[in-house]
């Protein structure tokens, strides 16, 4: 027999690690772990396979399919924002090639064991592309279903892949006469901008926040990339774990939607830059904007709505501002180049 398993894509990075903690303690099915590079060791026991692999390789799909019997997928695996824009043809065959594939085992897997498949998926705020700053300004805080217009590929790859998650939930195969009606159950998060005290940024167009308090802490200048006016949603990476795990968890029959938004705060960088000062006093934090970086985020909602979220399933983040700095940020970091 197929053993029954959830599958976790991209588990090398920092959610993979936190869903393969959580699911270890809980009494879930087993864990098959794939990412381009070796998983942690600490966490291969937690694992029923740990596989070397690429996600757009259609004989490691089928391998899947022949050895396990996939109840779930959290498909965290992608090409980031930044790495997108240099490369954009390689970033939409990553993220929606290798997104689409998925789907479509996800689908035949449903048909094959005859129950739902339960399909994760964590989207961004990149997702999102408001034309101006006027009206930035006026939109206060955005909804799921406004300005979806971004202005990346990393975003349009998103969008895309919310709306190609939507139509394997609800319209798989529409006209074919052996359909199986609601094979998928589709959810996805859209994020702000995710701040870690246990990975270092690699130059993300929301890694402004992190750098700020990376460079203070290690006692290096920082010229900061935005203007001190720039204002974007954020969240902390355990917060954006937990969301992922108390979705994915939630009655389907609370849910009102496939996309939610989560946010947690929405500072300035400026605001961040006092903060950071205010925590490291010798810090040194200038601004020096980058004009197609800044071009970019001012692209993105100064504040998302994510009262969908906290109705339907009752989100809500540990930390603001003022706790993710205190009670996480500030004391990680500050070890770290202790």
């Amino acid at each position: 027999m197929r053993k029954p398993v959830i599958l976790i894509t991209g588990a090398n990075g920092e959610m993979g690690h936190g869903l393969i903690e959580h699911f270890s303690h809980n009494d879930q099915p087993s864990i098959i772990a794939i990412d381009l590079n070796p998983l942690d060791a600490r966490l291969e026991p937690h694992c029923l396979a740990c596989i070397v692999g690429d996600i757009l390789d259609q004989n490691l799909l089928q391998r899947l399919v022949s050895e396990f019997e996939i109840h779930a997928i959290y498909h965290l695996a992608a090409l980031l924002s930044t790495r997108s824009e240099y490369t954009p043809e390689t970033a939409h065959e990553v993220n929606v090639g290798g997104t689409i594939h998925l789907l479509k085992l996800a689908a035949e897997q449903a048909r094959s064991h005859g129950r739902q498949v339960k399909f994760i998926f964590p989207s961004s705020i990149a997702a999102y592309g408001l034309p101006n700053l006027e009206t930035k300004a006026k939109a206060g805080a955005v909804t799921e279903d406004q300005f979806t217009t971004p202005h990346t590929m990393y975003g349009c790859n998103k969008l895309y892949c919310e709306t190609l998650g939507r139509y394997y939930a609800k319209f798989y195969r529409w006209l074919a006469q052996d359909r199986v009606a609601d094979i998928l159950d589709f959810r996805c998060l859209r994020f702000p901008g995710l701040i870690s005290a246990e990975t270092l940024p690699t130059g993300g167009t929301s890694d402004f926040v992190p750098e700020m308090i990376h460079a203070a802490a290690e006692g290096k200048a920082y010229a900061c990339f935005v203007r001190p006016d720039t204002r974007i949603p954020f969240m902390t990476m355990p917060d954006a774990i937990e969301a992922l795990r108390t979705l994915a968890a939630a009655e389907a029959q609370s849910l009102s939607r496939c996309v939610y938004n989560v946010t947690s705060f929405s500072p300035s960088a400026g605001e961040v830059a006092e903060l950071v000062k205010g925590h490291f006093p010798r810090a040194q934090i200038t601004f020096a904007p980058d004009a197609q970086r800044q071009a970019i985020v001012d692209s993105w909602p100064a504040e998302t709505d994510d009262s969908a979220a906290r109705r339907d399933w009752a989100f809500k983040p540990r930390h603001d501002l003022a706790k993710a700095f205190e009670e996480y940020l500030v004391p990680a970091i500050r070890a770290r180049y202790a």
